[in-house]
């Protein structure tokens, strides 16, 4: 007897599997918008992030278009399209960036108790280096990136290196970098910056709690800057 194959489906993917039967059955025809995301979010009971997340899924998977500042609507049907789940299964961008919160912060506590001399003046002049930044482009990626992984190299634990960066990377997947794209302010070095500021200060004052706590802080600022507010207008 042959039994089909189950997929372990994350709830963004469910999500945006039942959009996409709901688009190819013609209920969203080409060039409808979309329910806004708060109203997509009260029907099937989930939280708004996930249905961020599944819009996303749909629009890396060429099913609709998001227009910021005006929704998202569904595009011209194609027998060749994938389907979303497909786009980008690999793991949610909330899900990152809550174990990131928690990971993370362990190793702020570590490095603030660890860094050596030389590393705590190297993170002071990368401070500085991100703060004169004002554009999230590259450049501020680099610099954002050397101080996360310069952190984890305070801590003195090549693993916990190795983990942080094997995190760091996971932010170049479709679903986050889209995400960016469509929700992330490009001016959002300023906010971003002043967490930086307090992150480092509390290392450089040796100073553990502080420092995780910051770091959980900052981790939590993001996850606010991608999933707040919609290209709808659909305030949080």
């Amino acid at each position: 007897m042959d039994l089909p194959n189950l997929k372990a489906e994350r709830l963004y993917q469910k999500i945006s599997t039942l959009l996409t039967g709901l688009i190819k059955d013609g209920t969203f025809a080409q060039g409808v918008a979309l329910p806004a995301e708060r109203e997509l979010a009260k029907q099937l009971g989930v939280g708004r992030s996930s249905v961020r997340e599944a819009l996303i899924a749909l629009e890396i998977a060429g099913w609709v278009e998001i227009r910021t500042g005006t929704g998202v609507f569904v595009r011209q049907p194609d027998a060749t399209r994938a389907e979303p789940a497909a786009a980008d299964a690999e793991f949610s961008a909330a899900d990152l960036l809550a174990a990131r919160a928690v990971i993370e912060g362990e190793i702020a506590a570590l490095a603030a108790k660890n860094g050596t001399d030389a590393q705590r003046e190297a993170l002071t002049r990368n401070i500085n280096m991100l703060e004169a930044q004002s554009v999230n482009n590259a450049a501020f990626l680099d610099e954002d990136k050397r101080f996360h992984l310069l952190i984890s190299e305070m801590t003195g634990n090549a693993v916990l290196t190795e983990v942080m960066t094997v995190l760091w990377n996971k932010r170049y997947s479709p679903m986050f970098t889209h995400l960016e794209t469509f929700y992330a302010d490009k001016h959002i070095p300023a906010a971003m910056n002043a967490d930086h500021r307090k992150i480092g200060e509390a290392i450089l004052n040796r100073d553990a709690r502080a420092a995780k706590n910051a770091m959980r802080a900052h981790l939590r600022h993001v996850h606010h800057k991608l999933f707040a507010d919609s290209p709808d207008g659909d305030a949080a």
